[in-house]
């Protein structure tokens, strides 16, 4: 089985940084796709940054400039670095995957548990 560990969220005041991370362990032969997503109350979830095992990176338009989504290969793990941070980015982020598992053809996408960002002053 194949488990994403998120950790780092928490509360900080509008302008204020916060960094998260997920690692990603089991049975797993290779990693795709890293990203973060995020939800909101009342609100659908939405994808934060994705980055892909060449580094190819992408983001939602309202973050870009101030999110940086990095991931380290070896400990199968993502970073996503928030700086600036807004009222409006308050939410619970989550931590994704596709990837491969040992033996197996079929891509499988894994969800971690997910990690309240709160911006409040």
């Amino acid at each position: 089985q194949v488990q994403l560990v998120e950790s780092g969220g928490g509360l900080v005041q509008p302008g204020g940084s916060l960094r998260l991370s997920c690692a990603a362990s089991g049975s797993i032969f290779g990693i795709i796709t890293m990203g973060w997503y995020r939800q909101a109350p009342g609100k659908e979830r939405e994808r934060v940054a994705l980055i892909t095992s060449g580094g190819s990176a992408n983001y939602l338009d309202s973050v870009k400039g101030r999110f940086t989504i990095s991931r380290d290969n070896a400990k199968n793990t993502v970073y996503l670095q928030m700086n600036s941070l807004k009222p409006e980015d308050t939410a619970v982020y989550y931590c994704n995957s596709l990837l491969r598992r040992n033996g197996e053809e079929l891509i499988y996408s894994y969800w971690g548990q997910g990690t309240q960002v709160t911006v409040s002053s």
